[in-house]
C-alpha cells in the first residue's frame, strides 16, 4: 500500500513539475515577459532621450531669438537685410549643367 501512495505522490510532482516549467503561466512565460520588459524599458529609455531632446528645442525656440534665426537660415534659406549670399563648390563636384546636357 505505500507503495501505491508513493508512485502516486511521484506522479502528482512529475506532473506539477511539468506544469511549473511548460504551462501557461510557467517559468517559460515568465522569461518570455522579463524580455518583453527589458525590450519595453529600453525602448521607454530612447524615447524619454527624445522628448528631453524635443523639450529642451521647444523651451529654446520659446526664449531665444538665435534658435529661430538659426533654423530660419537653416531650414528656409533666409538673410537679414543687407547681406550677401555666398554657395561654396568644391572642386570636382559634378554641376547640374553640364549633367543635364550629357557632358
Amino acid at each position: 500500500m505505500l507503495r501505491w501512495v508513493a508512485l502516486v505522490l511521484i506522479i502528482i510532482l512529475i506532473a506539477l513539475q511539468v506544469r511549473l516549467w511548460t504551462g501557461q503561466g510557467g517559468l517559460r512565460d515568465v522569461w518570455r515577459l522579463q524580455q518583453r520588459v527589458a525590450q519595453q524599458k529600453a525602448e521607454n529609455a530612447q524615447l524619454k532621450k527624445r522628448n528631453e531632446t524635443l523639450s529642451a528645442e521647444v523651451e529654446d525656440l520659446k526664449h531665444g531669438e538665435e534658435a529661430i534665426e538659426e533654423r530660419a537660415r537653416s531650414e528656409l534659406g533666409l538673410l537679414k537685410p543687407g547681406e550677401t549670399f555666398y554657395q561654396v563648390v568644391e572642386p570636382g563636384a559634378a554641376t547640374p549643367g553640364k549633367d543635364a546636357q550629357g557632358k
